[in-house]
């Protein structure tokens, strides 16, 4: 029982240790997610150990039970969080590069410079990733608004910090904004840039690119990101 409580606690260490590490510079996140990927499964393996001890011996005590049963739960969390993980992963194309323009995609300018030579290129990714991600997300489109382009600007920069980016920089002349979006465990990057551009009608035309660093799949938060970004902004110009 306890010999199961401790393993479940060094699982769950390991786990987040294999992002912390990656952000310290201990390893590559490839090691990383092995790390992650064997404290899984000797968490999978520490549940079963424990159930049997929870259900079939019978001289334990209060205490014994009690540990047990948080050793169950560190368990349960260990092994189904990296499976809705799969799930996700699984639900989404192996893209990267997401935005509401294919054709004419926002460029990034600033973001540039801090990409290295092991981070994907800032370039866009091409015809056959619009192809899948038109099928994956049709939802995401170019949104028109009957408003000043100078005060949509303020507004979007507002929008990006409210959602947890940090700004990269930003351009009133072009209608620019990059920012930058960096997940809890692992703290990977992910880019974003707004265009902003008066249309003929006289309101804006606003497109957004949201693009990983590393890795081959985002796992639809690039899209869900682009996402959350138009509603948040389209219900604050609304009650503006």
């Amino acid at each position: 029982m306890y010999i199961g409580f401790v393993l479940a606690i060094f699982c769950a260490f390991a786990a987040l240790g294999s992002g912390v590490g990656y952000r310290l510079g201990l390893w590559h996140f490839s090691i990383g997610f092995q790390i992650l990927k064997w404290s899984v499964f000797l968490s999978g393996a520490t549940l079963v150990v424990l159930l049997v001890a929870m259900f079939f011996i019978q001289s334990k005590t209060r205490m014994d039970s009690f540990v047990g049963f948080v050793g169950l739960i560190i368990c349960l969390v260990m092994v189904y969080v990296p499976y809705s993980w799969k799930k996700t992963l699984d639900a989404h194309p192996y893209i990267h590069d997401i935005t509401t323009d294919t054709l004419n995609p926002p460029s990034f300018v600033a973001v540039g410079e801090l990409r290295t030579a092991e981070h994907h290129s800032i370039v866009y990714d091409g015809l056959e990733v619009a192809e899948q991600q038109k099928k994956a997300y049709p939802d995401l489109k170019t949104l028109f608004l009957d408003v000043q382009p100078a005060s949509v600007l303020v507004e979007a920069i507002d929008v990006l910090l409210t959602m947890g980016l940090e700004i990269v920089s930003s351009d009133a002349d072009s209608g620019r904004i990059e920012a930058t979006a960096t997940t809890l465990l692992f703290g990977f990057k992910d880019d974003v840039v707004v265009r902003i551009v008066e249309n003929e009608a006289g309101g804006v035309s606003i497109d957004m690119r949201s693009k990983s660093r590393v890795g081959k799949s985002d796992l639809g938060q690039n899209a869900k990101r682009i996402r959350q970004f138009m509603e948040n902004l389209t219900l604050r110009i609304a009650k503006g």
